[in-house]
């Protein structure tokens, strides 16, 4: 709408109750691509998934050029066998479409599907995703294809799954082809009604950009300078919705054929291009492809918040883990392997975070194309090979995690996930500073919160934040009244909530706030931004944080250096040898302070010397925390240390990122994993008398003649080797378990 407010994206077909996988265990398997290999292979394929405990593979992914060779010719009769072989040896089958990318025949005979890049230059045939996703005809077709796939395999006892397409956007998310552009407007008027409305909503007094004609409207490709920032929000907004209609057309057909099927299409984690809150709401299951860098020792940390979306996009059900790499990957600059042990440690870390189940991207590793050096579950080596062999173990392990299937993770934190502030606020030009990033805020106020002990669940910035005793918003660029009076409700229920820098700065279509950030959330956090103060490259401001006294009363609304005379002046305890005075790079903010909002951290250098950094306000029975710098890693363990005591949440003391500790739990049981993701030996302490599903002894694999390290425990205490894990059962308590390390820990 004109005013602001955000028009609806499409809406998904409603579904009266949730289908569930066709699978009675937790999946294990991978993708599968048969039609690269000959029939001779196929047997023994099945006999060694049979052999690793496989149950569920996903197929056929890309052989739409091998069901459909011609024109309305399809060949079935391969894929039958293959789907009967698996069948026949007990594993099921997550199907998919086929339709992730075009048969050469239809690009040759409708080159005008093909999408186009930002600079007008169409995209050639070659790779995969080789489409328009607005093109009329792609979506004739696809509907076409995914219909004969549902009426040929609808009814066959091993469908347990519809997977549709692959990984919406990893090549193609935005097209800028005269196609995309005819959609856009369509699209436009939808939401805004008129030219009138348009003109207004993205302020096209600026530049003399107003429009006169629908038609002089193009999607926004490469410039002479800086293009209009709300049409850019928009093309976001509409490059999601287009996907979302692309995805939707299949499910109505899958739905039609088969009522009963449960649909998925997989994710990509934290991904950017798609708004996967919309997404979600439209399938039965979320499922995942997730490739942590095994180079990277703390990549675990941002798995857990990608984890944490993929389990709150549907409230809190489990979901799937639907592919990951059992070593290298192909894509990177450098694919370093995984080592002996992680391959299992980064499956059980998924199910930990409500995964029911670990897949793979894929069987058998292939021979040729792109992805010949992406690993396997079965390498180059066949049964040789070190990722065979440690599927085959992880595959007889998994099974006694049976009863943790269908339990929900328990989760007291929730860090608020926000498409359009994530947009808006990475806008390419026009913006205070480039430095900074939502993703990398996000990652370093997860990365706090899961040193400090805790799994994090994400939420819309409307909620629901019902069971939550703390919520966090690493930033909110884009800020309505709703999202406000909802935030503002759950402070004054009594949670503790906080909220980042650049947050509150523009309405739906990017108009700064009347009297400027934070806008909407101004009365409750109890600040008022006068300017964005950016940190230049290679430069860093300080920051002190100070503990509040009790009953300071109210402070001045200009806090300036003498602040500590109004009862501030105590610091924030340290922790070890840790100093209350941290680095600030990227971001600063020069804030006017309301009475009765309290001083927890000022700048002590800089021309923001003196001023308030972070503050606090309480509402009701709860409080709003600003945050309105980009803190060192050590800064926001500081600040969420003195947040979590104020939640009445525990925090761990010391701190250590190779440790992690999850629960999942049904009415009765507690399951507790607790997961060494480094190199060296950690002992914790652990609930008494708990029982390890895992069988009290966990093996590290590293290779057929070195022998496995086992894990020990000791009255309450348990010892993890690298890469050690534990899923600990224990009576359901009125809180989950919470793990420390242990003071015996070196």
């Amino acid at each position: 709408m004109a005013d602001g407010t955000p028009t609806p994206t499409p809406t998904p077909t409603p579904t009266p109750a949730p289908r569930s996988i066709r699978l009675d265990a937790l999946a294990y398997g991978g993708d599968y691509n048969p039609d690269q290999w000959p029939e001779s292979v196929w047997l023994e394929d099945a006999r060694l998934m049979r052999e690793a405990g496989v149950n569920l593979v996903s197929l056929p992914v890309f052989s739409w050029p091998q069901l459909e060779p011609e024109p309305g010719v399809y060949d079935w009769g391969w894929l039958d066998r293959v789907i009967e072989i698996l069948w026949n040896a007990g594993i099921r089958i997550d199907l998919a479409t086929a339709t992730a990318t075009p048969p050469s025949w239809l690009i040759r005979r409708l080159p005008e599907m093909l999408p186009w890049n930002e600079q007008g230059r169409q995209l050639e045939f070659g790779s995969r995703q080789a489409y328009c996703p607005s093109s009329p005809v792609w979506r004739e077709h696809v509907e076409r294809m995914s219909r004969a796939m549902a009426e040929r395999y609808g009814e066959h006892p091993a469908l347990a799954l519809w997977h549709v397409s692959n990984e919406y956007g990893d090549h193609v998310s935005r097209c800028w082809c005269p196609e995309s552009s005819a959609h856009f407007r369509r699209w436009l008027q939808a939401r805004y009604g008129d030219l009138d409305g348009l003109n207004d909503a993205w302020g096209v007094n600026v530049w003399g950009q107003r429009y006169t004609a629908w038609e002089h409207i193009e999607a926004p490709r490469q410039a002479t300078g800086p293009v209009n920032p709300t049409q850019l929000l928009d093309f976001e907004r509409f490059s999601s919705d287009a996907l979302l209609e692309l995805f939707q057309l299949e499910i109505d057909v899958l739905r039609e054929v088969t009522p009963d099927i449960a649909v998925t299409t997989n994710f990509m984690s934290l991904f950017r291009e798609l708004d996967y809150w919309t997404f979600a709401e439209a399938e039965d299951l979320v499922t995942d492809d997730a490739y942590p860098d095994p180079a990277d020792p703390h990549a675990h940390v941002p798995a857990a918040l990608n984890y944490g979306l993929m389990r709150s996009l549907k409230g809190g059900r489990p979901w799937l883990l639907l592919e990951q790499a059992a070593s290298a990957v192909s894509w990177r600059d450098v694919n370093v392997p995984k080592a002996p042990g992680q391959m299992r440690i980064d499956s059980l870390q998924a199910i930990a975070h409500g995964s029911d189940g670990a897949m793979f991207f894929q069987w058998r590793q292939a021979k040729y194309g792109q992805e010949k050096f992406h690993s396997a579950m079965l390498g180059h080596r066949g049964e040789a090979s070190r990722s065979f062999q440690e599927t085959k173990a992880f595959g007889a392990e998994l099974k006694r995690l049976a009863p943790v299937r269908g339990t929900r993770v328990r989760s007291r934190v929730a860090l608020v996930v926000d498409w359009d502030s994530w947009w808006g606020s990475s806008a390419p030009e026009s913006l205070p500073s480039q430095r900074l990033d939502w993703l990398a805020q996000a990652r370093a106020w997860n990365a706090a919160l899961y040193e400090l002990g805790h799994a994090v669940d994400t939420v819309r910035a409307t909620g629901p934040f019902t069971g939550y005793d703390l919520v966090v918003v690493p930033n909110l660029y884009i800020a309505d009244v709703a999202q406000a009076a909802a935030l503002a409700d759950y402070v004054a229920a009594g949670g503790q909530l906080v909220l980042g820098p650049f947050s509150g700065v523009v309405d739906g279509t990017e108009k700064v706030h009347d009297g400027g950030a934070p806008g909407p959330l101004r009365e409750l956090l109890g600040v008022e931004v006068d300017e964005h103060w950016p940190v230049p490259d290679g430069q860093a401001e300080r920051i002190e944080l100070v503990a509040v006294s009790a009953g300071s009363g109210d402070l001045p609304r200009h806090a300036g250096p003498d602040a500590s005379s109004h009862g501030v002046s105590q610091r924030i305890p340290e922790s070890g040898n840790r100093e209350a005075t941290f680095d600030a790079p990227v971001w600063g903010e020069w804030l006017e302070v309301h009475d009765g909002t309290e001083i927890v951290g000022r700048y002590v250098s800089g021309e923001l010397a003196g001023r308030a950094a972070v503050t606090r306000r309480g509402r009701g029975d709860g409080t709003a925390w600003y945050v309105s710098a980009v803190l060192e890693p050590a800064g926001m363990l500081a600040v969420f240390r003195t947040v979590l005591a104020a939640a009445d949440l525990p925090a761990r003391e010391p701190t250590d990122t190779d440790l992690e500790a999850v629960t999942r739990s049904d009415e009765t049981t507690d399951y507790t994993f607790v997961l060494n993701h480094g190199r060296r030996e950690l002992t914790v302490d652990v609930p008494e008398g708990a029982e390890d599903l895992l069988g009290g002894g966990l093996e590290t694999l590293r290779s057929s003649t070195s022998g496995g390290l086992r894990s020990s425990t000791d009255g309450g205490k348990l010892t993890l080797p690298p890469f050690g894990a534990a899923v600990l059962a224990t009576p359901r308590a009125e809180h989950a378990p919470f793990i420390t390390l242990s003071d015996t820990t070196d």
